[in-house]
């Protein structure tokens, strides 16, 4: 494993969004009960917390805050999978089950928020990887994370499909009493049998809009990434209709759709799992896609026109800029080159 990759000592070459920490500071643990088992915690003492965003993203902010790499959420288009290979770790299985954990991620906050150097710029979490997997039932990063946050009053985001989140929703409460709190719940789809498929290791749909609705229901308002929308397996009309539906049933304030994105890493670990499920799409998928990671934006405009449409027919809308405690649709890119995106 290329540790060293991450390290201080390493100099230059490491990734913008890199956790740096030595390399005698990993300790690797395996759990034998059910809900870990056959995942593997590579434990971190991290020397920084706050990411900036690359200049060239497209994300309407600039900083971020990863307690962890990898996730057991194991759904296979997952664009940070190509963050693995940083690692020498897999972009496959390993990137589902070789977690690594910044164990320190609340201190190492609390530390740089208190800095004078700091503006008390947003930050957004749940943009590389999901701060509500699984593991953060073990570790319980996030509670430090959003008191420190609460405690400098400063302006922060979550994205999520973990239903995890409504553990912290005093501490969620209590922060947006002081600052602007956006949340936001990841449901593209609501037909089970792409789900079991397709995103394993998340919560259902179902589980994931009834948070939609507790946080709702305690003053938190709380929109929908409609995302990824899979071609030719989510994008019936009926199905899209089905989603905002549900979605508009869960009390959500807003709904913005996005199409799969298939980066490198992602989009080998899908074109497997999509050959492997549905061999018949591979050839239309590879036609969809072949001008890179983007769908092309005809295709893009139709699903976000449809979802629009349906989402007015419901009485609810698309993300609009000005409007407070949300986290910001992506703007299209002007190249559809691969640059740093929500997490989906």
């Amino acid at each position: 494993m290329r540790w060293e990759n991450l390290t201080v000592e390493s100099g230059g070459n490491l990734p913008r969004d890199a956790a740096l920490f030595g390399a005698d500071a990993v300790t690797t643990r395996t759990f034998d009960t059910p809900e870990f088992r056959g995942i593997t915690f590579h434990e971190i003492r991290a020397k920084s917390i706050v990411n900036r965003v690359p200049g060239a993203s497209r994300m309407p902010f600039e900083w971020t805050v990863n307690p962890y790499r990898g996730c057991t959420h194991a759904c296979v288009y997952c664009f940070a999978r190509k963050t693995h290979s940083y690692l020498d770790l897999d972009t496959g299985l390993g990137f589902d089950s070789q977690i690594v954990v910044k164990v320190n991620a609340p201190e190492l906050l609390r530390r740089h928020l208190g800095s004078r150097r700091w503006l008390g710029d947003h930050i957004a979490m749940g943009t590389n990887v999901d701060c509500y997997q699984r593991a953060e039932g073990r570790y319980q990063l996030m509670p430090g994370i959003i008191a420190a946050l609460r405690d400098h009053a400063n302006p922060f985001s979550i994205l999520t499909k973990g239903t995890l989140i409504l553990r912290d929703l005093d501490l969620l409460k209590q922060a947006a009493a002081v600052t602007e709190v956006g949340i936001s719940v990841s449901v593209g789809f609501t037909d089970h049998e792409l789900w079991r498929t397709v995103e394993p290791g998340t919560p259902a749909p179902e589980r994931r809009l009834d948070a939609v609705r507790t946080l709702s229901e305690h003053g938190i308002d709380c929109g929908v990434l409609m995302a990824p929308v899979i071609p030719f397996l989510g994008d019936d009309p009926s199905q899209l209709r089905a989603t905002v539906r549900a979605i508009a049933a869960s009390g959500a304030t807003s709904v913005t759709p996005l199409v799969l994105h298939l980066r490198p890493g992602a989009r080998e670990w899908f074109m497997s799992w999509l050959g492997h499920h549905h061999p018949y799409l591979v050839r239309r998928y590879e036609r969809l896609y072949a001008e890179g990671a983007y769908a092309p934006k005809w295709y893009q405009r139709r699903i976000t026109r449809q979802v629009h449409e349906l989402a007015e027919e419901y009485g609810i809308g698309p993300t609009r800029a000005g409007m407070p405690r949300r986290i910001p649709a992506p703007a299209e890119p002007a190249v559809p080159e691969p640059t740093q995106l929500t997490l989906l």
